[in-house]
């Protein structure tokens, strides 16, 4: 498998047919539709513009076909018995769902996006949990996962985590286009992992990243080990049913010291023991 901050990596074939197809669209919209100008004043008007802003939007803002995916998956758990009940946490609340586990424990989930935006560094985690865990769900096969999963952890992640003091348990980054053409899956490509049936999806194991359980700070905590799977129950059950391998689990640490009036930090993401990306000591500085 390819090393980096997730197995995956874009569908190359892909992007360069949406980077064709974009172009045709570009240079043939004024052909489409009836709205009765000519190629000029098509594109002068601002309709082209106004209906690719208009679509992008509604791609972007749409919640409701990655709540479908969660619902089924979290279904899934309940009725093989990995967790005891869900709900969904309401539009009020910075959380998306709290998961009840069979041992009585309860976890968080915040669902994000491709991790690349300012999206991800929007979260609080509920004084009334015990575990916290953030879940990417990126709908966009065009997107390329090793930038997003790394720009999510290192840039964003680590800066709010050590700044605001927000401890997160870990991350999973898992949707419906895992193991599909847009974004196939070297854990089974390779015959280390197998798809499972789900509704309608054919899912690979989610691809899990451990944090720490207490928060890096430069005097007191310079550099906290991540947790063990089984330490936090939501990811460990997640892991259980889906048939995911301990080879393919993502350890993230962050060392965190001053230099001069700075604070520094460098993340490492290691894989089976193994570093399999670190970033030079970066100053946090949160957008």
């Amino acid at each position: 498998m390819d090393e980096g901050s997730v197995p995956c990596t874009a569908n190359t074939e892909l992007r360069l047919r949406i980077n064709e197809f974009a172009e045709t669209l570009r240079n043939e919209a004024h052909r489409l539709g009836s709205h009765g100008l000519d190629e000029t004043e098509f594109y002068q008007s601002g309709l082209f513009r106004g209906a690719i802003e208009r679509l992008r939007g509604q791609f972007s803002a749409s919640m409701r076909e990655k709540r479908e995916f969660v619902r089924i998956v979290l279904n899934y758990l309940q009725d093989r018995e990995y967790i005891k009940d869900w709900e969904s946490a309401g539009d009020a609340n910075r959380h998306d769902y709290v998961v009840t586990m069979p041992t009585g424990k309860r976890a968080a989930i915040e669902l994000k996006g491709c991790l690349d935006g300012n999206n991800t560094n929007i979260f609080e985690r509920p004084p009334h949990v015990d575990e916290f865990v953030l879940w990417s769900v990126c709908s966009n096969p065009g997107a390329d996962p090793k930038h997003n999963v790394w720009s999510g952890i290192h840039t964003r992640l680590s800066a709010e985590i050590i700044s605001r003091e927000q401890r997160v348990d870990g991350l999973v980054v898992w949707d419906w286009i895992c193991g599909t053409l847009g974004r196939p899956c070297p854990k089974v490509e390779a015959g280390m992992s197998k798809l499972t049936t789900v509704g309608q999806f054919e899912l690979p194991p989610p691809c899990i990243y451990l944090f720490p359980s207490t928060i890096p700070s430069p005097r007191n905590n310079p550099s906290p080990i991540p947790q063990k799977i089984a330490q936090v129950e939501i990811l460990s059950s997640l892991h259980r049913c889906f048939g995911g391998s301990d080879s393919h689990l993502n350890d993230v640490t962050f060392k965190v010291f001053y230099s001069g009036s700075e604070t520094m930090r460098q993340t490492t993401i290691s894989r089976n023991g193994v570093p399999v990306r670190q970033s030079q000591p970066t100053p946090i500085q949160r957008s």
